[in-house]
This record gives structure tokens, C-alpha cells and sequence, in this order.
């Protein structure tokens, strides 16, 4: 008999739904401790499983009381929220995602694992895998964006980067893919509000990454707090245990958000704890996160014949099976056992700041203000987001400590070092006090020129942080105008860094600044990443992975949406448009400006006519016309003119990146093997429609700036 299987009969029933409990070390920002002090549960082998316990000595503590101390000694899973980095921390995925480099996210998400196990940590509840649409949603900034087929490449790559070759590794991390499923869709943009979206929708957009996590080998999943269609989600058996487990294969763990199991009540779908916890273990959901429902409820489910001892063992089976994964039963102190050496922080560091300057979007950059021109003598870095460093971090630091962030005064400083830097915060963020005003358009009208530093504070962003006013909070507009007035006057460039986990609402200031950075939450080297950028020692290249709206009426807002049957006109009244504004966005999908200047010609795609069986070969040639070397994105997008069903107007199927000097002419390849022109059908599975199909290359969703070849489709 296997050792799973000889605990699994060893175990008493309170010990079973230990390990299908999992309860918090303390207070983070998922949220108050509801269960209390585990340190005596752990040892009567109650508690199986931890969250939110950071440090190698603490960790090991734990976890030696549950193995030397409890009666069978079963190792702990101790897990936390290592979403973009954990000591050292990365750019927020949302910007990481228009990096558009696959090998980079794998690599950060491959270091945030190392840094996450040295401190004794074998879980991460990432990646966040929801599709957003939505920028009033904060916690769009810990996903990849708008585009399934984006969002599935980036959890191939995370789930790669957290796991590593072998999940028993010692630095290797249980990734848990969250949320699922189409918790991007809440209604209005709130958090937690209710989902009701249709099956195509379900399957079109808000599937496509989990199925793609699961393909990667992803070891656990979690469901996200909302109901879809009035179901929540840790109660849906037809989309876990049909869905997940059954058509696309999951065998790993499910693991409850936080106090979720607890919230059927409050959803309405149970009248009490017994109800609910019956309900989650029937939908397959293994591990209870912070409710104490399984533990406190499922005794007596089993007396009232809501639940059976197969179905908790079944799922005491997977959480038993995942820790033989991680080889916790083999050495439980394998995580935390060695220190990391000074060279592996080091390079950590190196990294976030090569991707921090990589995740920097320029959305303008008029007169060619950027990169700023030396020497300069005096530089002048106000606005509330210029000093606070704990705003660099963005919205979930993990173990990033606030002295280890680099803001923005300090990498001027570093990279300017005969300039002198004059910073002044001007106005607050959260409150209408003006007082500094004064005092920062001085220190403006000293200097040669302006980093103008807005947005909203990290904590706007992330969970419980919706917002229906998507414009710059408190008085900084005020501010904004002001600086941008006077230096117009005197002649003086402003930069404007713009801070923020989402698409701001600022068309007023796109208009009147020379120059704008999306410099989201880049993470403990953002102030040298900003730095490298505005000074020229970087060429920027990321691009927007979400459309960046004109106003918060054309929310939601995305390049995948369908054509209908009055598409726009304005010639024509009766189409499909706005009385007072475009329907384009501020930017499309994949925007972002580059030192250098682009331009496309020539694309070939061959054969005309594939077969099921074949693949496309698309080329385009691309030279860079303008005075700086650079790296252009490319995107791949299709369009089937004619099916069964309407089809979007643009589907992304490919991206590639090109460096090219001044007057340097190179070509970009793309292969699309012909399954990617599948649809799902009028039943829901992938079918292949014989007809012409569109295909598109260029620098981003903007329809008018993309090369078309069109081909057919044969069956």
C-alpha cells in the first residue's frame, strides 16, 4: 500500500479535514485572521495547511510541529501571495503582460519562486488569470489584460517560471491559477459583485488561460468569491468537477479563496456552514481557506447523508498527493534549509530593474521631448507620487520590506549625479490639501526641466479597490494644470511619470503634456527603471495589454468585440456609436511609442489556401526609420469575414519583437499553425469553417495602421 493511501486509513476524521483546512498565520492584506491561533491544531494534526507565514525560521518552527510533534507527522503546505515578485519585487503583471515576452515572465515568476522558497514557502496563489475588460476593476492590475489568448501565454509561462522542472525542487512553488472562472466580468466593475455572462462568453474568453494552466501542468486552482448566472463559484460542480476536473483533465488541488466556503451563506445558496461545506466538497473544492467550515461543519454533513467518507478522502487524497509532489514527505525543511547567496540577490535585483524599464509604456512623446536632452543642470521631480516608496511596490508586495524600493528621486539621483534634483510632492494623493503647491511650481521655474509624477497610490489598486471615477484623485489635476501652464510658457519640457494599476481617464492630460510614461507599479528597482527610460539609457518598448479608455462610459472596452449589423458610421444616424465621443479608445490594445520610428511593408502569408493539417507562414518586412535603435512589437491578429456565428473583429493568434538601429531593415516571421483558425461552434467545441479569413500584422488593435492579407480556409 502506497503511504498516501496507508495515512489516508490511518487517519481519524478530524485529522482527514485537517488537511483540507487551511488557515492564516496573521494579517495581511487578503484580510483579517478569522480562525485565530493554529499552533496547538497543528499539532493535534488538525491543521494541515498555512497562508501568510513569511521568514525561514518561522516557517520551520510550524512546520517541525507538525511533523515531530503531531501524531502522524504530516508535513504543512504553507503558502502566500507571491503575485509579482516576493522580496525583490517585479512590475505588477499587468504591466509585466506588455513586456509580450513569454521567456521574461517565466523568468521573473521562476525568481519569485527561489526567493518564496528560501523563506520556506511551497505555494503561491498565482497566477491571476482573469480576463479584465473592465478598468474600474482593481484587480485587473495582477492579470495579464484584456485577451484570452494572451492571458493563456502568460499562465503557460508563469506556471512554468513558479514550478520549475521538477515541483519537488527545492525552490520550486505550487502555482495556483486564480480565479476561476470570469471573475473579470463582475457587474459594474466590483469586487466580489455577481457575474451573469453568456456560455460563449464563458468559453471564448474567460477559459481559455485556466485551460491552458492546466495543460502547462499547473498544481492547484482556485475559484474565484463571485457567483456566475446567480451559482457562486465554490459551490459550481458543472464548472469544477464537470469543467475542471472532468473535460479539461485537472487532477490537482482546488483551494477555496478566502472565507469563501463560509459566503455561500451569504450568497443565499446555503442555509448554514453545514450546507456550504457540503456544497464546496461536492463541487470538488479540496482545501478550505480560512472558514472552518470542513473542519467545523463536515462532522455533521456526515451525519445528515450531505456528504461521504469517499468524497473527503477523495479529496485529503490530492492534498496528501501535491505535498508527495513537492517532496515535502522526503524533507519537509528542504524550503528555508540554505540561505540565498548575495550573488542570486543581486541578480534578482538586476532583473527588476531590466524589466522594470522594459514594462514602461511611452503613450506620447511630442517634439521628441523623450529621452530628455544633456546636460542638465537643474531637474525638477514633483507630484505625490514622486517620494513615497511603498508605492512602488504596488498593490500585493508579498515580503517586499519599504526600505528596499527604489522611488523616483533616488534613481534620478543615481543617474543624474551632477545634476541637482529639486523634489517637491505639490499636492496629496487622498485628501484636497494644496498647500505645496506653491512651494513645487518654485522649485519648477528653477529648473531646466519637469518630472511630473501622478496617478493613484498602490493601494487604489488590487482587491477591494474599484473605482467608478477613473480620473486622477484628489487635487492633482489642479496641480497637473498648473505646472503644465508654467512650463509652457517658460519653454520647459514636462515628463509625466503616470502611476496607476489600470488605464486612467486623463484625456486632458495626454493633450496638454509633452510627454507621458505608464509607469504603473514597477517594484523595488522602479526608480532606476524609470531613470534608465527618461534619460535615453533604455529605449522603451512595452505596449498596452488593455485598451486605455477615453471615458468611463465606454467602459467595457476591448479591441475583440464584434462588428454587429449597424456597425459605426458618421454619415449615418442610425449606427452604432456615441453622441459625444468616438467609439475608439485613448489607446488601443498594444499601444506604446519607441525612440526609434517604424514602418511596415510587404506581408506575405503563404499558402493561400491551408488545410486543417498545415500552417500559415507570415512575413513582414520592418525598417526603423527614425534617429535611435529601438525594438518594435508586432502583433498577429485574424478575422473570419464569414461563419456560422459572428466572429470579433480582431483575434490576437501571435506577437514577435524586433530590434533595429537607425535605418536598419530586418523582417518578422510568424508560424500559425492552422488550428488556431478553429472556432467554437453553435455547440461549443472547435470546429474548422471553410471561408476567407483576415490576416493582420501591425503595431497594435488600431484596425487603420495594420497590413491585411486575406486567405482561405479549406475543410
Amino acid at each position: 500500500m502506497s503511504r498516501i493511501e496507508t495515512l489516508i486509513g490511518d487517519m481519524t476524521l478530524a485529522e482527514k479535514l485537517g488537511q483540507l483546512t487551511m488557515t492564516a498565520a496573521g494579517h495581511t492584506v487578503t484580510g483579517p485572521v478569522i480562525a485565530g491561533d493554529s499552533t496547538e491544531a497543528i499539532r493535534a494534526g488538525t491543521i494541515g495547511n498555512l497562508l501568510n507565514l513569511v521568514g525561514a525560521a518561522p516557517v520551520r518552527e510550524m512546520q517541525r510541529l507538525a511533523v515531530e510533534e503531531s501524531r502522524l507527522g504530516i508535513p504543512l503546505l504553507i503558502g502566500l501571495d507571491v503575485v509579482h515578485g516576493h522580496r525583490t519585487l517585479f512590475p505588477v503583471p499587468l504591466a509585466e503582460a506588455g513586456l509580450f515576452d513569454p521567456q521574461i515572465w517565466e523568468r521573473t515568476a521562476r525568481a519569485a519562486a527561489a526567493a518564496a522558497a528560501a523563506d520556506g514557502l511551497a505555494m503561491t496563489f498565482a497566477p491571476m488569470l482573469d480576463v479584465a475588460r473592465d478598468p474600474r476593476w482593481g484587480r485587473g492590475v495582477e492579470g495579464p489584460g484584456e485577451d484570452p489568448w494572451l492571458g493563456a501565454r502568460f499562465a503557460e509561462a508563469k506556471v512554468r517560471g513558479f514550478q520549475g522542472a521538477s515541483l519537488g525542487a527545492a525552490d520550486a512553488l505550487a502555482a495556483v491559477a486564480k480565479h476561476y472562472c470570469a471573475y473579470g466580468a463582475v457587474c459594474a466593475g466590483r469586487d466580489y459583485a455577481s457575474v451573469d455572462i453568456s456560455e460563449r462568453t464563458l468559453h471564448e474568453v474567460y477559459l481559455p488561460p485556466f485551460a491552458a494552466a492546466v495543460a502547462a501542468g499547473v498544481a492547484a486552482v482556485m475559484p474565484a468569491f463571485t457567483d456566475l448566472a446567480g451559482m457562486p463559484m465554490t459551490a459550481h460542480a458543472g464548472l469544477l468537477r464537470d469543467c475542471l476536473r472532468g473535460r479539461l483533465g485537472f487532477d490537482g488541488v482546488i483551494v477555496s479563496d478566502y472565507n469563501a466556503i463560509a459566503e455561500l451563506v451569504r450568497h443565499g445558496v446555503a442555509a448554514d456552514l453545514v450546507e456550504a461545506a457540503s456544497l464546496a466538497l461536492a463541487a470538488g473544492v479540496d482545501i478550505d481557506m480560512m472558514s472552518n467550515a470542513y473542519r467545523g461543519a463536515l462532522p455533521a454533513a456526515l451525519g445528515r447523508g450531505l456528504v461521504t467518507m469517499a468524497q473527503i478522502d477523495a479529496a485529503v487524497r490530492r492534498v496528501l498527493d501535491l505535498k508527495q509532489r513537492l517532496g515535502l514527505f522526503d524533507d519537509p525543511y528542504r524550503r528555508g534549509a540554505t540561505p540565498e547567496r548575495a550573488e542570486a540577490l543581486a541578480a534578482r535585483r538586476r532583473l527588476a530593474r531590466a524589466v522594470g524599464a522594459r514594462a514602461i509604456v511611452m503613450l506620447k512623446n511630442e517634439r521628441a521631448t523623450l529621452p530628455l536632452a544633456a546636460p542638465l543642470r537643474r531637474l525638477a521631480i514633483v507630484g505625490p507620487l514622486s517620494s513615497p516608496e511603498a508605492d512602488m511596490r504596488g498593490p500585493w508586495w508579498a515580503a517586499g520590506e519599504v526600505q528596499d524600493q527604489v522611488g523616483v528621486v533616488a534613481g534620478f539621483r543615481a543617474a543624474l549625479p551632477a545634476a541637482e534634483i529639486l523634489q517637491a510632492a505639490g499636492v496629496a494623493i487622498e485628501s484636497e490639501d494644496t498647500h505645496g503647491m506653491a512651494e513645487a511650481l518654485q522649485l519648477c521655474g528653477a529648473a531646466d526641466a519637469i518630472i511630473l509624477c501622478l496617478g493613484e497610490a498602490a493601494a487604489m489598486s488590487g482587491e477591494a479597490a474599484c473605482r467608478a471615477h477613473l480620473g486622477l484623485p484628489g487635487r492633482q489635476r489642479q496641480f497637473a494644470h498648473a505646472v503644465l501652464e508654467q512650463a509652457r510658457a517658460r519653454g520647459k519640457p514636462v515628463v509625466v511619470l503616470l502611476f496607476s494599476g489600470r488605464p486612467l481617464v486623463v484625456p486632458w492630460l495626454f493633450e496638454q503634456a509633452d510627454a507621458v510614461l505608464a509607469v504603473w507599479f514597477l517594484g523595488s528597482e522602479a526608480g532606476h527603471a524609470i531613470a534608465d527610460v527618461v534619460t535615453g539609457a533604455v529605449s522603451p518598448s512595452a505596449r498596452t495589454a488593455i485598451s486605455w479608455p477615453r471615458a468611463v462610459g465606454q467602459i467595457p472596452i476591448f479591441f475583440g468585440q464584434r462588428r454587429g449589423g449597424r456597425p459605426a458610421d458618421p454619415k449615418d444616424h442610425y449606427t452604432s456609436k456615441y453622441l459625444d465621443l468616438p467609439n475608439e479608445p485613448q489607446f488601443a490594445f498594444g499601444h506604446g511609442l519607441t525612440y526609434g520610428h517604424f514602418t511596415l511593408s510587404n506581408l506575405r502569408v503563404t499558402p493561400p489556401l491551408v488545410t486543417p493539417g498545415e500552417a500559415l507562414q507570415i512575413q513582414v518586412d520592418v525598417v526603423n526609420d527614425g534617429a535611435r535603435a529601438a525594438q518594435e512589437t508586432l502583433f498577429l491578429f485574424v478575422h473570419d469575414k464569414v461563419a456560422s456565428l459572428a466572429r470579433p473583429l480582431l483575434e490576437l493568434r501571435g506577437f514577435e519583437r524586433i530590434t533595429l538601429a537607425p535605418g536598419e531593415r530586418g523582417s518578422v516571421r510568424f508560424l500559425l499553425p492552422a488550428p488556431e483558425l478553429r472556432i467554437l461552434g453553435p455547440d461549443l467545441t472547435p470546429v474548422f469553417e471553410p471561408g476567407e479569413i483576415e490576416i493582420l500584422v501591425g503595431p497594435c488593435a488600431e484596425r487603420a495602421r495594420l497590413l491585411v492579407e486575406t486567405i482561405r480556409l479549406s475543410a
